[in-house]
């Protein structure tokens, strides 16, 4: 099976991989830069510069989308984004968006990742996402969970599914093989989220103990150590139980909902371009 025989929606060219890295960049800067501050530094919380990081993020994501586009398919002469892509990744997020409540927040009981993770992979890293930054967009707006967390969760969720599609044996991995693999994959990238998300919090948050507070100007390393004592002990009972449910899920009913999306790509002959016919 050949690259171009994947029949994704969303191939990541030369331009939308560029964007990409921009997107990652700038997610990356804002998660971390706090790690850097001066010991002098009147550290805020995200309230203030979430909404330029959320102002930055939608036009570099409208890039992705146009880069696409602009760049055509590399292999088959498609386009690189179509309204069957589109309408794809509408579904999709609708169906992530309405999953999220179902657990509710409940011990960081999540059932939209596993959603995110088979999509990520039957769909390609490009589709991932663009899929897992709108979900997590559109969840917000469902359940009223718009903040200054929010720029960031989107970034993370897009990474999650970005990794999905990047996961080896896309062409010829298949079966419980390919199910045991994702089901690792997702089990790490729901840990990784809820430590990622973290990390936009936790130098904010005073009262503290001494041994899992931030401290401005500290040695990054000596930092991350506190910071990995603070996940120990506030998250990881939340972050454990959406790993879990995450593995299972890909696990009983990863094998039909990856069928089922590869059978609509087939459907949907992304890769064949339109041909008009006179009269």
């Amino acid at each position: 099976m050949t690259g171009s025989s994947l029949n994704r929606p969303v191939p990541l060219g030369r331009r939308s991989l560029a964007v990409l890295g921009l997107v990652s960049a700038v997610g990356l800067a804002g998660f971390g830069w706090p790690l850097l501050a001066a010991t002098d530094s009147t550290l805020v919380g995200h309230s203030t510069d979430a909404p330029w990081l959320f102002a930055l993020l939608m036009p570099l994501l409208l890039g992705v989308v146009l880069a696409q586009i602009a760049e055509g398919r590399e292999a088959g002469g498609g386009p690189g984004l179509e309204a069957k892509s589109v309408a794809l990744l509408g579904v999709l997020a609708a169906a992530g968006a309405a999953l999220r409540p179902l657990g509710a927040g409940t011990a960081g009981l999540e059932p939209m990742f596993f959603l995110m993770v088979l999509a990520g992979r039957a769909l390609g890293p490009g589709f991932g996402f663009v899929l897992g930054a709108v979900t997590l967009f559109a969840s917000a707006l469902l359940t009223g969970g718009v903040g200054p967390w929010l720029p960031f969760q989107m970034l993370a969720m897009g990474w999650v599914s970005l990794g999905a599609g990047l996961l080896p044996g896309a062409a010829t991995l298949r079966g419980r093989a390919e199910l045991t693999m994702l089901a690792c994959y997702g089990a790490v990238s729901a840990i990784a989220y809820g430590t990622v998300m973290n990390l936009q919090g936790w130098p904010y948050i005073s009262g503290l103990g001494s041994s899992i507070s931030f401290v401005p100007g500290d040695p990054v390393g000596e930092n991350l150590v506190r910071f990995a004592v603070y996940c120990l002990t506030t998250s990881l009972g939340w972050d454990l139980p959406r790993a879990a449910l995450t593995a299972v899920l890909c696990l009983t009913v990863g094998g039909p909902v990856l069928r089922a999306l590869r059978r609509a790509t087939r459907r949907a002959a992304f890769a064949t371009p339109a041909t008009f016919r006179d009269g």
